[in-house]
């Protein structure tokens, strides 16, 4: 009986362990925080024309070059995010899923503004989280509307007779630089700029935020009380659900930390 004691005791131990070391994924809450300029993924998605996106800008938008970022860092899991209506200059580095890798011997660069959120997934391009890289080992992933009337058809460039006549590697490592929107191609057409108005509340898409509270949007998740979904960071706790109350118990040490 003592051995059966020891060793449930022994058990205990190394699931609170276990689940000790998943805490701080737990407590997280915060959505990515990036710096103005450095590295990420691209990948890219179709658009139709006039659509509204998350941000709610006007449709007259996607006549231009956008793109959407992953939730993590867009900052928000519905509606619009402080990532919303902002520009970021765009330069292809080199593919990832070929192999070899593909160095173009030109220089490709895009300025886009932010329109939409590229949703969390488990095993995605846009499944980054606070604590957690995607598969690329950056935080941060631009979802280029592409193809699109604002960016020309040979904007991904190849080498069809290395890659067997292939020419959409699909991902892509890139630098990215924040830009003023007036760098925009859309900045001089009004119809372009905004939000739709009759979305009211749900839409926040600024001409050109700075950062400042005063020109960029909130996040509408945390405005409506929507805690960042976490969910890959910890997501393997799963596989010993007979110990989910000891995570209960060590919740309310997020609040006293």
């Amino acid at each position: 009986m003592e051995q059966v004691r020891g060793a449930l005791l022994w058990q205990a131990v190394a699931v609170y362990l276990v689940l000790l070391a998943y805490l701080p994924a737990a407590c997280a809450t915060e959505w990515i925080q990036y710096p103005a300029d450095g590295f990420a993924t691209m990948t890219h998605y179709e658009l139709p024309p006039n659509f509204i996106a998350a941000c709610g800008c006007t449709t007259s938008s996607t006549n231009f070059p956008t793109a959407a970022m992953n939730q993590m860092a867009y900052g928000s899991s519905a509606s619009y995010g402080p990532a919303c209506g902002r520009c970021f200059n765009l330069t292809l580095l080199n593919t990832f899923n070929s192999n070899p890798p593909f160095y173009p011997n030109v220089t490709k660069s895009v300025v886009i503004k932010v329109t939409d959120l590229c949703p969390l997934s488990e095993d995605g391009w846009c499944d980054a989280t606070p604590t957690k890289t995607n598969a690329g080992g950056h935080y941060l992933n631009f979802d280029l509307a592409w193809p699109s009337t604002s960016i020309p058809d040979d904007f991904f460039p190849s080498d069809a007779a290395l890659y067997g006549g292939f020419f959409d590697f699909g991902v892509w490592n890139i630098s990215y630089q924040s830009v003023s929107c007036d760098s925009w191609e859309g900045w001089n057409n009004a119809a372009a700029l905004g939000s739709v108005a009759d979305l009211g509340y749900t839409a926040c898409c600024p001409d050109n935020p700075t950062g400042n509270a005063s020109n960029t949007c909130t996040s509408y998740s945390d405005q409506n009380g929507l805690p960042p979904d976490t969910h890959t960071s910890f997501a393997s706790i799963v596989v010993i659900p007979q110990s989910l109350w000891i995570l209960a118990l060590l919740l309310p040490v997020c609040y006293l930390s």
